[in-house]
């Protein structure tokens, strides 16, 4: 496959993530829209380093961003929870 495929792919998922945030009200459903977002930057990433020659540079980085994004979650959902328990709901 060609690496624009894989670009197309990861600009398609990416303003699906952005659509997600911005139109979603759900606290739930806009941290799926940021993961969304990173995995999208985490193939844009591998397909920068199979065209560079795979000197593992993209895939340690996409590595770093999949720890990040479970980070994320963690935190993320903890504050929803909170959230959750003040106003019962968990609309944003």
């Amino acid at each position: 496959m060609l690496i624009n495929q894989f670009l197309i792919l990861g600009a398609v998922l990416f303003c699906i993530g952005v659509y997600g945030v911005i139109a979603r009200r759900n606290a739930v459903l806009v941290l799926m829209s940021i993961e969304l977002m990173l995995n999208s930057i985490n193939i844009n990433l591998l397909a920068f380093d199979r065209m560079w020659g795979g000197q593992l540079d993209g895939q340690v980085l996409a590595l770093y961003i999949i720890a990040i994004a479970a980070a994320e979650v963690g935190v993320g959902l903890a504050m929803v929870l909170l959230i959750f328990r003040n106003r019962k709901t968990i609309a944003l």
